[in-house]
């Protein structure tokens, strides 16, 4: 059957699933079995929903699953119900992101309550996801990181809890709110420095957080680096470490030049990625008389 059969079942077994729907709610089905008739209107609609996708028809297969979810909810089978909206949400992401966010939030309001924290930190970060690649709204974005970060932090799940956290920092640098950004980093990087498997990230975080400190305050910058050393002191020996020493020696001597040699040295073994371009262009933009916008 072609799609646009699978379509035309569908759109009959919607038909169908109401009908069971609207005889349930008259008053002798209620009396007697009225809930048989809801349980075959959930499964018709979740059938449709099926059919819905095949076609790829993503707002008719995400309304069918939530008409599915609604039930399931009626019948107080909140885990189904939960199922039904996370599936209404995935097939509305392709066509409907605001709906698809109202899904996951439903998803999300049952698992709470149920006490399924990780699953709701699972579905907090494809919210943000949406935020992230489909509504453009960061502040949103880093409000679902920090509540998956919080649900993971409760659950123990702490390398999930930290992954949501430096997505948190990573944005709150690039809107400028250098505290928030710092403290996260620090906070992870102290987390990791003594876990024999994630010390080599911690230099990282002490080095993404050094440049914050340095965007807002070159003393500030020279104190952080003597403190991350101290704690880390595997931290001196890396390159991330050596690389700060020479940019606030650059910036001291409002040596443009050296600053740019520097960064291009950094950049021919370590290729710098968008995030520390873009912190690195900020602090150039305060050497004197550096009107280019440019690194290299």
């Amino acid at each position: 059957m072609d799609s646009s059969g699978k379509e035309r079942e569908a759109v009959q077994l919607m038909a169908e699933a109401e009908k069971r729907v609207k005889s349930s709610h008259s008053f002798l089905r209620g009396l007697f079995g009225g809930n048989s008739k809801v349980e075959e209107a959930c499964e018709m609609y979740t059938r449709a929903a099926n059919l819905f996708k095949i076609a790829k028809n993503w707002n008719a297969a995400g309304n069918a699953f939530c008409q599915a979810a609604k039930l399931h909810m009626q019948l107080q089978s909140k885990h189904d119900a939960a199922i039904g909206f996370v599936d209404a949400g995935n097939a509305y992401k392709k066509a409907d992101p605001q709906e698809a966010m109202n899904c996951l939030n439903a998803a999300i309001d049952i698992y709470t309550d149920l006490g399924r924290f990780t699953i709701a930190a699972k579905h907090h970060i494809t919210i943000a996801e949406i935020y992230e690649t489909e509504l453009v709204d960061i502040e949103k974005a880093i409000a679902h990181y920090e509540q998956a970060a919080d649900y993971y932090k409760g659950e123990e799940s702490n390398s999930s809890a930290n992954r949501c956290l430096l997505k948190v920092a990573a944005y709150a640098a690039q809107l400028e709110q250098y505290q928030k950004a710092i403290e996260i980093y620090e906070q992870v990087g102290t987390n990791t420095m003594d876990n024999p498997l994630l010390k080599y990230s911690a230099k990282e975080y002490f080095f993404k957080a050094a440049l914050c400190h340095f965007i807002v305050d070159e003393l500030n910058a020279k104190l952080a680096l003597e403190k991350y050393e101290e704690m880390f002191p595997a931290f001196t020996d890396s390159r991330e470490c050596k690389l700060v020493k020479k940019l606030l020696e650059a910036h001291e001597d409002q040596n443009c030049e050296a600053y740019t040699e520097a960064v291009k040295e950094f950049d021919s073994i370590s290729r710098l990625d968008q995030w520390l371009t873009t912190m690195l262009l900020r602090i150039k933009k305060s050497l004197q008389g550096d009107g280019d916008g440019d690194l290299k």
